[in-house]
């Protein structure tokens, strides 16, 4: 990743996700439609403990984004949930994917034993499994990463 890209927690909706959310829709993925629904309605803002929306930026515009929640498929509350990454296809092949990820799991540390996710690529599996996380057989995750030792690990996975 170049060294001025920056990543920060996302207190509100700008005008950036608006255009994130438009370049995803483009490519086929509906997953920041529902970011942007979801927070208007007030249904998810990432902002109960251990959640957070960060976003990369770059010149000061937005070029990715990516989140953690509690994983609402768990119910013991002490497993988190990547949601929502999305990098711009400008701003792809520059670690800005893997930084997130790696801003996410560092986040997660401090609050989960485990942290899942669902993708429906082949693109974005392979880029998981860089990541350290691990394939699995579950009805509501694709993948998980276990241990706070694993998810504090950094610079593991590349994009």
């Amino acid at each position: 990743m170049t060294p001025d890209i920056t990543i920060t927690r996302i207190a509100a909706m700008s005008p950036d996700v608006e255009a994130l959310e438009g370049l995803a829709a483009s490519e086929g993925f509906n997953f920041m439609t529902r970011l942007l629904a979801e927070w208007r309605s007030g249904a998810n803002r990432f902002d109960k403990p251990g959640e957070c929306l960060l976003g990369a930026f770059e010149g000061g515009r937005m070029i990715g984004i990516g989140g953690l929640t509690i994983d609402p498929y768990l119910p013991a509350g002490d497993a988190g949930r990547l949601r929502r990454l999305y990098v711009a296809p400008s701003a792809r092949r520059r670690g800005i994917g893997a930084a997130l990820v790696d801003a996410l799991l560092q986040h997660a540390s401090g609050r989960f034993r485990l942290v899942r996710l669902t993708t429906d690529t082949r693109a974005g599996a392979d880029f998981y499994l860089r990541c350290g996380f691990s394939q699995v057989d579950d009805d509501s995750a694709t993948h998980a990463k276990q241990g706070p030792d694993a998810l504090a690990k950094r610079g593991e996975c590349l994009d």
